[in-house]
């Protein structure tokens, strides 16, 4: 049943549909040029409703978690990377998604754990394909690409019995630090280059990577090159937010997601509008605090989702979110009435979803079509 904005409780999460469908089309049409796959990230969608747009055409899903490995199973979709190094203590839980016929393949960085893999594996007469994580940028975790821990983990996962080598992967979010469309271009094919120079060292060694995969929506949005790569991991593409704002990836106009708050005190002598969008609503991401312009905990928008001048969240608490201008200045209290509806555009699309159980869905002249539920946990 269609339903005005004014009906919902506050704060609650909007998702803009055709926003979503025109982000997930643009990215699709932008990969499908270079003849190259996408295996959509779910971690920022963690719904069925959201993701399902995305997969035709697509190898499979990316996971961040069980959870989501696990909800994927249940609602269709076998091929599966958990692209998180993997603990020994998730292993049986992981087993237990495999023998219920689940294609899903782990990730490691290191000899121990891709041989606490294999040994739960063996022990399970189970050959559990892993992918090899390549460190491309000194961002996060991984292995140097063409190094010696490479071949030597990939040469364990050829001979073991418990485990088999799949491939590599790499994630370049060292691309969230450019700042400008040729330094995100740049990155992205240190990241391609990283991934497939070592896929060719290891296939000289006699180990053929089956996956060689990367992903980050910035340099899948600015690469120039996938030529050797089999696959993209992107997620946040979907919904986009103030920080691929910022890294010119979108325009803000193109944010699919912003939490709706009601007006509930002003502060006239300071400058102050409050609304009922704490940190627990927009989550305490400061994503762009280091960028030129920066928007606090969040861009404020009228209840149409066009931003009002120069107005930002500034300040949250639990369950109070402090507007003011960004740099200071007066604000008309009389154009916030208690009980305004506002929009927040969120400076971390994942993190600020994950505050939420669900999504209401707008149209595009703002009127609520659906509510789809999110996982959560891990």
């Amino acid at each position: 049943m269609v339903r005005p904005l004014a009906e919902l409780e506050t704060p609650t999460l909007l998702l803009d549909e055709a926003k979503l469908d025109r982000n997930i089309v643009r990215m699709k049409a932008r990969l499908a040029g270079f003849g190259v796959p996408l295996r959509p990230h779910i971690k920022t969608a963690k719904s069925r409703d959201v993701y399902a747009r995305a997969l035709p055409g697509a190898v499979g899903v990316t996971v961040s978690t069980l959870a989501e490995a696990e909800y994927a199973f249940d609602h269709g979709v076998a091929n599966i990377l958990y692209a998180v190094g993997m603990t020994p203590a998730k292993l049986d839980r992981a087993l237990a998604l495999r023998a219920k016929g689940a294609d899903l393949t782990l990730t490691a960085d290191s000899l121990e754990a891709a041989r606490a893999i294999a040994a739960k594996g063996e022990a399970a007469h189970d050959r559990i394909p892993v992918v090899i994580e390549i460190d491309s940028d000194d961002h996060r975790a991984g292995v140097k690409p063409l190094s010696a821990a490479a071949r030597d983990i990939a040469a364990y996962l050829q001979q073991s019995i418990g485990a088999r080598f799949g491939g590599l992967m790499t994630h370049a979010g060292g691309s969230y630090a450019c700042r400008s469309e040729a330094a995100i271009r740049d990155a992205a094919e240190r990241e391609r280059r990283a991934v497939v120079d070592t896929a060719a060292m290891l296939k000289a060694d006699g180990a053929q990577s089956g996956i060689v995969s990367v992903g980050s929506t910035p340099t899948a949005t600015f690469g120039a090159r996938f030529d050797g790569v089999t696959e993209v991991r992107v997620g946040v593409y979907m919904f986009m937010d103030l920080v691929m704002a910022g890294l010119g990836v979108c325009g803000v106009d193109d944010i699919a997601i912003s939490v709706l708050v009601s007006v509930i005190g002003r502060q006239p002598e300071k400058g102050w509008i409050i609304t009922d969008g704490g940190w627990m609503a927009l989550s305490r991401d400061r994503g762009t605090a280091a960028f030129p312009v920066d928007h606090g905990y969040g861009l404020v928008c009228d209840e149409a989702g066009r931003p009002i001048g120069d107005l930002i969240v500034v300040s949250c608490n639990q369950e109070h979110g402090i507007i003011a201008r960004r740099g200071g200045g007066a604000v008309d209290p009389a154009a916030f009435p208690i009980g305004r509806l506002l929009r927040i555009l969120p400076n971390h699309a994942c993190a600020t979803a994950a505050q939420f159980g669900a999504y209401d869905v707008i149209d595009g002249v703002g009127a609520v079509i659906a509510r789809y539920p999110r996982i959560g946990g891990w």
